[in-house]
């Protein structure tokens, strides 16, 4: 071997060093950030992806009526209802649980509501009754479900019937007019127009941007995770993993009091059906946004773009010059698609 090639014995690193420095320019793929975005948000981005797709479609079939504001501001004006109950459904399922009963929440807690205004007292004493409501029902739904050893599915639809009928046998079916609202400072801030634009949509961008830095910025939120993926280990890591899945619940009544203290202030009446037709779009936008159901992970940004498609499906469908028969079909086919296009874009952890 010629003194060229040999390595030098007095630097042993010297040859180590070049191969080092070579290495260390290179970079994995994923080390880009757009594509670690990408990667960290595909849920969500499949999910803005179907809907962006939808608007398109619906968009080409009647121009005339999808470049007009008031189509969007109609939509605007009952959305924020909506993402007030999913957001806090994505951090149930993330739990690996599910509740059935938010639209009986709903329908309970602005019904608290409507009697205290109905009394002649200030609407924020009633918003404030209606979240303690909220706050004691979605603990008794979570209580029965973690301290009662009962299946959340079974627990909270029973809560739900029992909930919607309690509030059928006390008002036998009449509503609640509630036309003072309109002179109201509460209906000001959380229910008027600013610019032509519904506040209530600004407040519910509030709500979702603060649900998803609890999710993915707090401590709560990885606790969240973790119970969900395997409950086992997050109680030798030291979780209160009760606690935890109590809280979810908890959070599920907070968010049905506002969505139907919200609803009520919208349409100045409270009904005894409020919340029913809720059920099972929520649970649509949910699994749509990318939250799969076996728990330990979830996109409260996807669910809040999953409400948006949903919510845009009905007027589209019928704006589009179909029939109002074609939307229970538009949704289950958006449904479908979109889950399956989640299915590939995810790997499945469980």
């Amino acid at each position: 071997m010629s003194k060229t090639m040999q390595p030098d014995l007095h630097e042993p690193s010297a040859g180590i060093s070049r191969q080092g420095s070579s290495q260390s320019e290179w970079k994995h793929p994923s080390d880009h950030w757009m594509r670690g975005f990408i990667l960290d948000n595909r849920a969500s981005l499949g999910t803005l992806g179907v809907f962006v797709v939808m608007m398109a479609v619906f968009m080409i079939a009647n121009p005339t009526v999808f470049t007009t504001w008031y189509l969007y501001s109609a939509v605007l004006t009952t959305l924020p209802v909506a993402l007030f109950v999913v957001v806090p459904l994505v951090f149930v399922v993330t739990c690996g649980e599910i509740d059935l009963s938010f639209p009986a929440t709903m329908g309970f807690a602005s019904w608290v509501f409507a009697l205290v205004v109905q009394a002649g007292y200030d609407p924020f004493l009633g918003i404030a009754a209606a979240l303690v409501t909220g706050t004691l029902l979605g603990f008794l739904v979570g209580s029965l479900v973690v301290y009662g050893g009962l299946s959340s599915l079974i627990a909270t639809l029973g809560m739900n019937f029992l909930l919607r009928g309690l509030i059928q046998i006390i008002n036998e079916g009449r509503s609640t007019s509630l036309t003072s609202l309109a002179d109201s400072w509460a209906y000001r801030i959380f229910s008027s127009q600013v610019l032509g634009i519904p506040v209530q949509i600004f407040w519910a961008i509030a709500f979702v941007v603060f649900s998803a830095m609890l999710y993915n910025r707090h401590r709560f939120g990885a606790q969240v995770k973790v119970v969900g993926d395997n409950p086992d280990s997050a109680q030798q890591m030291g979780i209160d993993v009760k606690r935890v899945r109590v809280k979810v619940f908890v959070f599920v009544g907070i968010g049905a009091a506002i969505a139907g203290t919200f609803s009520v202030m919208i349409n100045f009446t409270w009904w005894p059906t409020a919340g029913d037709g809720y059920l099972l779009p929520v649970l649509a936008s949910v699994f749509v946004g990318g939250t799969p159901t076996w728990g330990g992970i979830g996109t409260v940004a996807g669910g809040a773009i999953g409400a948006v498609t949903v919510s845009f499906i009905q007027t589209g469908v019928v704006a589009a010059g179909l029939s109002g028969f074609y939307v229970q079909f538009f949704n289950g086919l958006i449904i479908i698609l979109s889950l399956l296009g989640h299915k590939w874009n995810q790997a499945r952890y469980r």
